[in-house]
């Protein structure tokens, strides 16, 4: 598995796109600090960013490189909210009161992100604008309900595009009607969590690459190893994520059941030039339709148009990949048949069950963050700072999101079909409705 991995993230449109600073030595010895960070994906940049402006020193410790999983990987969509169903989990289990301000969290994460973009002028091709897609009647009107619904209890005003309307906006013939939403949008992810770690480093923050934690050991002082060095400290910070068990002996188990990882496939186009990409998708929103197998797509500032979904449990061959991604873009996009595939990669994105986040304490000062379930890009940033205030002594907004309940997964020799029988599940649900 960890060899496709591998595969999976050199295809990556994004890594070639960009040009990565000189790599973060490997962790050797013995060093201290007042947090050690695991994961420097979004989670774990933005904690160690908060928490070095708060005056802590910070360590982190990335197994791989910045950004390597699904922070670097994903589709680079920055959407408003939680997870498909993670809003229906909310407000079955908190008060009117706190759901409307675990909402209002969320909503910070979007204008946390275009703070640090501003502040620490992050060059990562953030567009604004985001499209929600029914592909029937039946979803349209789902969909209408559930825009009505965000409006009504949340003040989340999002514009509704009729049938009648909606080949103005996608240049599609898949889809039936859409809500866009104004304070959503998108951007090159990898850029992003590459300017996070540089400000994190400007404030003083420690990263080293290549340091899979791998055992911690808690007393007086906690003490977090990797295979060569070890890191001494008040406060650990798990944010691998998906990423969090595979490099090394089980780092936390008791959080592998919590979190399902997912793996999702992407490729890019060779660019179609400037007139072309306009007239693809009004605004160059981002985009992705409504099913429960959902696909995403977007128009990148270079013309090309980035197209994901295909859910599995399963590693597959990246031509097999590249070849089946192909044509569920053509099914939406069939003018685009003359255009190669200049790239496919993938990678997981880590579900929890009720697609709402999963955030908690270990111990009372190991604390973790994961399930961001596919809404990571904003939501992720967020929990940093949550995290970073609840180190900080101010845990209330932490402790908000940490009240959700969770269920595990089954573990052992049940999970692989397990989670293929869920997704055949709501595969039908689609092809029904």
């Amino acid at each position: 598995m960890l060899s496709h991995e591998f595969e999976l993230a050199r295809g990556s449109w994004y890594e070639a796109s960009v040009t990565r600073p000189q790599a973060a030595p490997p962790l050797a010895g013995r060093v201290s600090a007042d947090v050690c960070v695991v994961g420097a994906g979004y989670a774990g940049l933005s904690a160690a960013l908060e928490l070095a402006e708060r005056g802590y020193s910070v360590a982190v410790l990335e197994a791989q490189e910045v950004g390597w999983g699904a922070s670097g990987r994903n589709g680079g969509q920055v959407i408003a909210g939680y997870g498909h169903g993670g809003e229906d989990t909310l407000e079955a289990q908190l008060g009117r009161e706190d759901v409307r301000r675990a909402w209002d969290i969320s909503m910070e994460g979007l204008a946390l992100l275009q703070q640090r973009i501003t502040r620490h002028t992050i060059d990562c091709d953030y567009t604004p604008g985001y499209l929600s897609l029914a592909v029937n009647a039946r979803k349209g009107r789902a969909l209408l309900q559930r825009i009505e619904h965000m409006d009504r209890h949340y003040g989340h005003v999002q514009h509704w595009i009729t049938p009648q309307e909606i080949g103005r906006w996608v240049a599609s013939a898949r889809f039936h009607a859409a809500a866009f939403d104004p304070a959503s949008g998108h951007l090159h992810p990898l850029k992003y969590a590459l300017g996070l770690a540089g400000a994190a480093r400007a404030a003083g923050v420690q990263i080293f690459e290549h340091s899979a934690a791998q055992r911690i050991e808690t007393g007086a002082q906690t003490l977090v190893h990797t295979a060569q060095g070890v890191v001494a400290c008040r406060y650990v910070v798990l944010a691998g994520n998906a990423y969090l068990q595979p490099f090394g002996p089980a780092l936390a188990p008791r959080l592998a059941r919590r979190i399902l990882p997912v793996l999702t496939y992407m490729i890019a186009t060779e660019p179609m030039g400037r007139e072309r990409a306009d007239a693809l998708i009004r605004q160059r929103a981002a985009a992705s339709d409504t099913n429960y197998v959902l696909d995403y797509f977007r128009v990148t500032a270079d013309h090309r148009l980035l197209f994901g979904g295909g859910d599995s449990h399963r590693p597959a061959p990246l031509p097999q990949v590249a070849a089946g991604m192909r044509r569920l873009m053509l099914q939406a996009f069939p003018q685009l048949a003359d255009l190669p595939v200049a790239h496919v990669w993938g990678g997981q994105v880590d579900l929890s069950m009720n697609q709402a986040p999963d955030f908690g304490r270990l111990a009372p000062n190991v604390y973790y963050l994961q399930g961001f379930s596919g809404h990571g890009l904003a939501l992720a940033g967020m929990a940093g700072r949550l995290v970073a205030e609840a180190v900080a002594g101010q845990a209330e907004r932490f402790d908000l999101l940490a009240r959700i309940k969770h269920r595990r997964f089954p573990g052992g020799p049940l999970r692989a079909p397990a989670l293929q029988l869920a997704l055949w599940y709501y595969q039908l649900r689609d092809l029904i409705g």
